[in-house]
């Protein structure tokens, strides 16, 4: 199975980054990929005033992204998009995943925001402004089990846990717009720990660069196997690459190293 992850520096003009995407999902296309995942907030990173009006999963983001994967004949994971919340104040980080004919398989709303505060580096608080998602989520995408999680997710081993064992999950999807300071020292470990701990194939796909005054993003879309080795990694810029992905080699790693099976959970 040959993946894609789309590498993006959407800024705050909406048209362009979803011409840039699509872009890119040709390119993933041509190069034979039967999924392309697209980045956090494929659609907008900038101001927040700037933000476009929330939609529905049946709104005009969730309909670009089917037309094009109806026409390019692939699988779909679209980042993630402003989906109209549970309230006035605040909206929901949402993922959608397409089949190639264009039409809606699941969707999965980030479960964990990113509250943090750094004195002289970030001041950031998701939850003023997103509502946390509730359930967790795996897809059949190609015919593979596939888990769903949003940037931030990363740093929680249960979630993974979770859709690795209770979902049985060969993959997890990572869209993400990992900010520069973090990124650099966290990305890759994190990715790598979540690929080894559930002996699963990572598929991660990143925003790049500056996106407004004090926000850069780290940018390294990666494909990472279940042993930890990162087959394919995005340079510092826009763009796209693949890895095929040897489902035979994640079960042949979970025969003969069953971490997964030799699990003891104690009271």
């Amino acid at each position: 199975m040959r993946v894609a992850v789309c590498q993006l520096n959407s800024r705050d003009q909406r048209d362009q980054n979803l011409a840039v995407a699509r872009r890119l999902l040709e390119q993933a296309a041509t190069a034979g990929a039967q999924l392309a995942v697209l980045p956090e907030y494929t659609d907008y990173l900038g101001p927040g005033e700037g933000a476009p009006k929330p939609e529905g999963p049946d709104g005009e983001y969730a309909t670009f992204f089917a037309t094009a994967a109806r026409e390019l004949g692939l699988w779909v994971h679209a980042g993630s998009f402003h989906e109209i919340g549970p309230d006035d104040r605040r909206t929901y980080n949402t993922s959608l995943v397409f089949d190639p004919h264009g039409e809606l398989v699941t969707l999965y709303r980030k479960i964990h925001l990113y509250d943090v505060e750094i004195a002289g580096r970030v001041s950031y608080q998701e939850s003023r402004s997103v509502a946390p998602g509730a359930e967790t989520v795996v897809a059949d995408i190609a015919g593979v089990r596939t888990g769903l999680s949003i940037c931030y997710d990363l740093r929680f081993p249960e979630l993974y846990r979770r859709l690795a064992v209770q979902g049985e999950a060969r993959i997890l999807v990572v869209p993400a717009a990992f900010m520069m300071h973090t990124g650099r020292d966290h990305w890759e470990v994190l990715l790598r720990a979540r690929a080894i701990e559930n002996q699963c194939y990572v598929v991660a796909a990143g925003q790049i660069g500056d996106h407004e005054p004090k926000r850069t993003c780290f940018g390294r879309s990666m494909i990472v196997d279940p042993w930890g080795t990162v087959l394919a990694q995005a340079p510092d810029t826009v763009g796209v690459v693949t890895a095929d992905l040897d489902l035979a080699r994640l079960e042949q790693i979970r025969t003969e190293l069953p971490s997964l099976a030799n699990r003891r959970l104690l009271a």
